[in-house]
């Protein structure tokens, strides 16, 4: 199904009017009838939100770009210091195509990001969805910005058929359909802004929608039906063990991670490998090593049981406080450590 042209121009003009009177108020954006938005701004937010909420990633957001406002700040960051930075976003290899990236703008093209979907596609670590939404966002491209609350929109207005993920080229498809020339920068945001507050994941809130008219998820009685989605394979699970070794200044002992592989660069607690059975495996220095429980952790591919073991003893280790290495430390890590402070 394709939507006629003058459905089209309906279904933009709803929206935009929308839009209008409802768009969000986010650290990333300018205000109405501001200027077009700094592309550095832009890039960064889109890279932060992927696979990330609005309110986790705002917080992020606002204290990189205090601590390096421009892309030029950012590519003269340390790699520790930005990955440190980053503790606690999650998917940490974007916050090494963060620095790639950055690094390609300001040594290559003096610190300006290029305005082209191509061009932008070309950079480091600048995948389809960041290069539209930068495109469009912020030099006003007609590009085709597709993400999660985009498609479930696509899904709903008209009902298709297809299960994610089989369905993303269709969805795709009926989305590029209704870009235009005008406005394609509040367009695209104002798709994200209608799935992200209306036409939610559970309970569309229909009765608000200025799209109602032309959907046929609403037409049907039953919108919360779309997207209609594959049933998911259950993660397959790892064990692992943690040790939490302190000091006689309490400090915790912490390790850097290989540059390759999962949470590649960021600090971490010493830990064995993790495997699909339960390990056993020798702690790093000796000591009086005791249980102090376990955490779950679910990565995007598998789950984790990470048993917990804590003692105290001296090591060739980075030390930092606790709260140092809390603020330091990915999520997963950060569980075990406050089990073991609480152990």
């Amino acid at each position: 199904m394709r939507p006629v042209p003058a459905q089209v121009a309906a279904i933009r003009a709803a929206l935009l009017a929308w839009y209008d009177d409802h768009r969000r108020a986010l650290a990333w954006r300018p205000g109405p009838g501001a200027e077009r938005p700094d592309p550095y701004r832009v890039w960064l937010s889109e890279v932060m939100l992927q696979q990330t909420t609005t309110p986790h990633a705002t917080p992020y957001f606002e204290g990189f770009t205090e601590r390096w406002p421009t892309v030029s700040d950012l590519a003269a960051a340390g790699d520790a210091e930005v990955m440190a930075a980053w503790a606690g976003l999650g998917y940490y290899a974007r916050a090494r195509n963060l620095l790639a990236c950055a690094r390609a703008v300001a040594h290559d093209r003096g610190g300006v990001f290029p305005d082209t979907e191509a061009e932008l596609l070309a950079l480091p670590g600048v995948g389809a969805y960041t290069a539209a939404a930068v495109a469009a966002i912020a030099f006003g491209r007609p590009a085709n910005v597709v993400d999660g609350n985009v498609e479930r929109v696509m899904a709903r207005l008209f009902a298709v058929e297809t299960p994610l993920p089989a369905a993303k080229p269709e969805l795709k498809r009926l989305a590029g359909s209704l870009v235009g020339d005008d406005r394609p920068g509040d367009w695209a945001q104002a798709l994200m802004d209608l799935g992200a507050t209306l036409c939610r994941p559970g309970k569309p809130m229909c009765d608000r929608c200025p799209l109602t008219q032309w959907c046929a998820g609403f037409q049907s009685g039953s919108p919360e039906r779309w997207p209609l989605k594959t049933p998911k394979t259950e993660r397959p699970r790892r064990h692992g063990v943690a040790w939490v070794l302190r000091d006689g200044q309490r400090r915790v002992a912490l390790v850097r991670r290989p540059d390759k592989g999962l949470l590649g660069g960021m600090l971490g607690l010493p830990t064995s490998e993790w495997s699909s059975a339960p390990v056993q495996a020798p702690p790093p220095v000796p000591g009086d090593w005791r249980d102090v429980g376990s955490v779950d952790h679910a990565f995007t591919h598998f789950a984790l049981t990470l048993d917990v073991r804590a003692a105290a003893g001296e090591g060739d280790f980075l030390w930092r406080a606790p709260e140092d290495a809390r603020a330091a430390l990915p999520t997963v890590f950060r569980k075990a450590l406050d089990r073991a402070l609480v152990g």
